[in-house]
């Protein structure tokens, strides 16, 4: 019977694995996802994240980038904190020529200046300035270390020159401004000088002797102790410290976006399998201590379960399957609470439903209930007892067939031909058999049974279950011909701010109140004429 119900891949056109050379893009661009049984497309849900999915994964994950954001605050303010002083003194001068009264020299003079500023700027920082500079002031530095914290500019267009010298103390930031400015006007001039040619043995001294500089150099402005520092700036550190932090939140989150393989949404769900989606669960932290939802029958859960009933009844209209297989891919997803409760949800709508727990590695379907587990399945299967012996009762139109003892072998008990019966039985007697199974991936004991059934519904756990087992678990129904029905969505985060968290029940409506115009003309009319 196995081997009848095998569907070829071609058949249903499930597409080839992805060649090396193939892309996961390339396989979005050219559409490839199939239409019937929903097998997988080449799309895996979050490689590329546009700017709505990057919004809502911020909005999910604020806390990383809090913790981001605070510490590179953190960081910004010790670096301020622990960072040294630095002030900042500057002087000015101007470059003068020594030239005729007349306009056409004074031109001319001019325009020297200009050409020969900008080389000016270039010896602020020489050896020869800042050597005697050092010795003068009896810095404890050497004159290479002085010139690293001196600046020189010169303005186009000008005969200005700016020098800016840094240090940790402002009073003697302003008096190597001042030496500096000194020193350099005085290498420039001697530079300028003329030098005679003649008298080959005469000392440089007494070449330059007399020989006066066509330029000259004038402060214009001496340097002052500066009040405030330049660095560090407290507020532009914090304010780099703030943005790099949100910067560093919004990659943290998209690298583990992307990283994530889980499943968040059942809207992500659908778009990966392409299943349809049958049932959205949400979260209940009280789901462990309460987990029928028969107990309070009008809350969020139990009125997810009545969808996911409807829906389910609704999807196969025309091929109603009548025993269906609850699983999951790994365990912790919430397969045996799924299958108790929609077995309750059928039996609530009046439909006879038989609920067998097929997990014969982990059974707890007894155990929800608190019925007898020791009498089961596993009874039935090895020919100790009928299942009219063994079959027990949970209310109304639910009857609920226990796994029994836990067998040496149950991959073979559930794929065997005896099982087969049973469930043929099963089908027999009530109208719609659900089967709840061990994972599919740790164990093969499902995909045994799964083929002996007419529909599985595999359900996936928000945030946990990730893509590859979704589709590694499905690919293995896939193969023993197994019609996934759809999948169920479980333990979905409830969305904020739900419009319909507090519907009510409709019979809660307090009672009508009397008008108080009615009220009023009832009064009038019993009051007599003789007291208006």
């Amino acid at each position: 019977m196995c081997d009848a119900r095998v569907v070829r891949r071609a058949d249903i056109g499930v597409p080839p694995p992805l060649r090396a050379c193939e892309s996961l893009w390339s396989a979005v661009r050219t559409g490839n996802r199939t239409s019937q049984f929903g097998w997988f497309p080449r799309f895996y849900e979050g490689c590329s994240l546009d700017l709505h999915g990057f919004l809502k994964a911020l909005a999910r994950r604020w806390p990383t980038v809090m913790v981001c954001l605070v510490l590179a605050l953190g960081a910004a303010f010790a670096a301020t904190s622990l960072s040294t002083p630095v002030y900042e003194a500057r002087t000015q001068l101007f470059v003068a020529t020594r030239t005729g009264e007349d306009s056409a020299q004074l031109n001319q003079g001019q325009s020297f200046s200009q050409a020969r500023v900008q080389s000016y700027a270039a010896i602020v920082t020489t050896r020869q300035v800042t050597a005697p500079v050092v010795k003068e002031l009896k810095l404890r530095t050497t004159p290479e270390e002085l010139a690293s914290r001196i600046t020189a500019v010169a303005p186009i267009n000008t005969v200005l020159i700016d020098i800016t010298v840094q240090d940790t103390v402002p009073k003697r930031a302003a008096r190597i401004a001042n030496a500096v400015a000194t020193r350099f006007s005085a290498v420039v001039e001697r530079l300028e000088a003329p030098k005679h040619a003649s008298g080959g043995d005469r000392s440089e001294k007494s070449r330059t002797r007399g020989a006066a500089s066509p330029v000259s150099l004038g402060v214009t402005q001496e340097a002052v102790a500066p009040a405030a520092p330049v660095s560090p700036r407290p507020l532009l550190n914090l304010s780099v410290g703030a943005l790099g932090g949100l910067l560093l939140g919004a990659g943290v989150v998209a690298l583990r976006e992307n990283l994530d393989t889980t499943l968040k949404t059942s809207e992500a769900l659908g778009e990966f399998t392409a299943l349809p989606g049958l049932g959205t669960i949400p979260y209940d932290r009280s789901a462990p201590k309460q987990p029928l939802v028969n107990a309070d029958g009008h809350s969020k859960r139990a009125e997810a379960f009545r969808k996911l009933r409807t829906n389910l009844q609704f999807s196969q209209v025309d091929d109603r399957p009548r025993i269906i297989v609850v699983t999951s891919s790994v365990p912790g997803e919430g397969k045996t609470n799924t299958a108790v409760n929609l077995a309750l949800s059928l039996a609530e709508a009046g439909i006879s439903t038989c609920l067998v727990d097929g997990d014969l590695r982990r059974p707890c379907v007894a155990s929800t209930f608190g019925m007898v587990q020791d009498a089961g399945l596993t009874t039935v299967l090895i020919g100790q007892a009928r299942i009219q012996d063994v079959m027990q009762q949970a209310g109304g139109r639910l009857s609920v067939l226990a796994s029994g003892a836990v067998p040496p072998n149950p991959t073979e008990l559930l794929a065997s031909a005896r099982m087969e019966e049973v469930l043929r039985e099963l089908s027999a007697m009530y109208e719609v058999v659900i089967v709840d199974t061990a994972p599919l991936l740790p164990v093969a004991d499902t995909v045994g049974l799964a083929s002996l059934s007419q529909g599985a519904l595999l359900v996936v756990r928000a945030g946990r279950t990730s893509r590859d087992q979704v589709r590694i678990a499905a690919q293995s129904l896939e193969r023993v011909g197994v019609r996934v029905l759809g999948t169920v969505f479980n333990m979905a985060p409830v969305p904020k701010g739900d419009r319909y968290g507090t519907y009510g029940r409709y019979g809660d409506l307090p009672a009508p109140r009397a008008s108080a115009s009615r009220t009023d003309g009832a009064s009038h009319a019993v009051t007599p004429a003789g007291e208006q």
